[in-house]
């Protein structure tokens, strides 16, 4: 597994700020936690889904692919970085 936090700069308010994923071997998506500029967050996994947030259908480009495009920068967190966000978000439905 490995996690990736990406924000998203852009000016409209009905996309994401922020991405935050959990990604398998296979490099497709696991969990997903979608930030909004309008403070709602949007999750989804294989079977839950909330907002317009969905798992990707496609591979997950590698963290320099993400950043070699200007309105977007990428990070390797911990999975104990994403179980937090997880938490606060799901689990606990803040």
């Amino acid at each position: 597994m490995k996690y990736i936090d990406v924000t998203w700069n852009h000016e409209s308010s009905v996309y994401p700020i922020r991405l935050v994923s959990e990604v398998g071997a296979d490099n497709f998506e696991i969990r997903k936690l979608e930030f909004f500029s309008d403070g709602t967050v949007g999750i989804a996994t294989s079977n839950q889904s909330s907002k317009t947030t969905l798992l990707g259908t496609d591979v997950v480009p590698s963290i320099e692919e993400i950043n070699s495009d200007p309105l977007f920068f990428a990070k390797v967190i911990t999975q104990q970085e994403f179980e937090k966000l997880w938490e606060i978000h799901v689990v606990n439905g803040i």
